[in-house]
């Protein structure tokens, strides 16, 4: 029962992202017709049509392979420029270019119904609509999970004092005397931190970060406790290995004192909202600088036999499986399943959203730069009186298109396998 349930959730988390994909198109789609842009397709997945239909001079419908969409714009590659030197690059983007140009009619050049005669903010908007999307899809469902549920926040309120000192590499081990610095200071649980070496304590992820920054320093700590300060024994933090904030996959040595805090279900609205997504965008914009090497580590876990890295990348299928489970689990009420599950999707969102805006192409941040790319030079020349240089010729970047996407399809079929082969433990 515990594997259909797994299967069922799995395939409504994986239809949930298709659905994210075909908003994110939608995002594309919407401006560019507000623009003027003839839009000949829209689909929902690649390879061949399962159904469609057309609506105007749009045709609309959904594909086998269920692993992204499309939207197609005409005019995307402005006119050959006649000056051009003749040169391999020069001819694989003519030909790009004729294949296009095939179907565009005199009038959508007439009538400025082609991407490449469009202002500049107007292809930004277009370009942007998509990654938008995402971000808005992220952005409500993390403000409903925030508002109507809460998240659990760590307070500067002792909960439980670890016995035992936690090393880097070392694994930890029941010491028959407590030696943690919390031990050794006399703290207590429902203590409530509120100095540290002389700094008032206001929050827990402050009392963090002057713990880390300490390393092996004096702590001189001051906790409220029935209702009067307690200055504690000074003792001095240890150095321990803890999760980097931006990468928590790597570990850095830091201060470490000893406690365990607790944690209040705390409500927010879309202040507090931004102020999470804004964590999360930092650390995925880490992530996603450090995808191919990931990538790497992925195959590399797999060859030896590794078990998956819980902070390394997965792909849709690995996500889908990965909410499949949470959702199934015993060890998890209802309540906290839809919270992991909405959070997870939110998540995703966000790192399509962010991934999409990298300034390479085939991804929409690659049309962006191109657009901005044009915008300075055109507006450089007016600026200094020189000769319009024209439109910026997008068909010159295939080369570029072609490697990066190539990486994106390889990475994609091996976050695949290795899903299959070695699937993330969670639980």
């Amino acid at each position: 029962m515990s594997t259909l349930l797994t299967v069922v959730f799995a395939l409504v988390f994986f239809a949930c992202i298709m659905i994210s994909i075909a908003l994110h198109e939608i995002g594309h789609l919407v401006p560019a017709k507000a623009f003027g842009v003839r839009v000949p397709k829209y689909f929902v997945g690649f390879g061949p049509t399962i159904w469609s239909t057309t609506r105007g001079e749009t045709e609309y419908g959904i594909k086998w392979i269920p692993l992204g969409g499309y939207v197609r714009l005409m005019g995307m590659y402005p006119p050959a420029n006649p000056r051009a030197r003749d040169t391999r690059l020069t001819r694989m983007a003519d030909a790009a270019r004729s294949y296009e140009w095939s179907e565009i009619t005199p009038d959508d050049v007439a009538n400025d119904r082609l991407f490449y005669q469009k202002k500049t903010w107007q292809k930004l908007i277009v370009m942007a609509g998509g990654p938008a999307m995402n971000l808005l899809i992220a952005f409500v469902l993390f403000w409903s999970i925030l508002g109507l549920h809460g998240s659990w926040q760590p307070q500067p309120v002792v909960a439980e004092i670890q016995p035992c000192i936690i090393r880097e590499n070392q694994p930890t081990t029941q010491c028959l005397v407590p030696d943690t610095p919390a031990a050794k200071s006399g703290i207590r649980a429902g203590d409530r931190v509120v100095e540290f070496n002389g700094v008032a304590i206001t929050g827990y992820e402050q009392l963090q970060d002057l713990i880390r920054a300490n390393l092996d320093g004096e702590a001189r700590i001051v906790v409220e406790r029935d209702g009067a300060r307690v200055p504690l024994t000074p003792v001095h933090t240890v150095i321990s290995g803890v999760p980097d904030d931006l990468d928590p996959g790597k570990r850095i040595p830091a201060g470490w004192f000893g406690i365990v805090p607790t944690a209040t279900l705390v409500k927010g609205g879309p202040v507090e909202t931004l102020a999470q997504m804004w964590r999360l965008t930092e650390q995925s914009v880490v992530a996603i600088a450090q995808f191919p090497v990931k990538v790497y580590n992925v195959v590399a876990d797999l060859v030896q036999g590794k078990p998956r890295d819980v902070y390394g990348p997965l792909s849709i299928l690995g996500a889908s499986r990965v909410a499949g489970e949470v959702a199934a689990s015993d060890t998890i009420d209802v309540t906290d399943k839809l919270v992991l599950f909405g959070s997870l999707l939110a998540a995703v969102n966000l790192f399509l959203a962010l991934f999409n805006f990298v300034p390479l192409p085939p991804l929409d941040g690659g049309h962006i730069a191109g657009a901005l790319w044009e915008a300075i030079r055109r507006g450089s020349a007016r600026l200094f009186r020189r000769e319009d240089p024209g439109h910026f010729d997008t068909a010159r970047l295939l080369p570029v298109a072609y490697a990066f996407g190539g990486f994106l399809l390889l990475s994609g079929v091996v976050l695949i396998l290795a899903d299959i082969i070695s699937p993330m433990q969670l639980f």
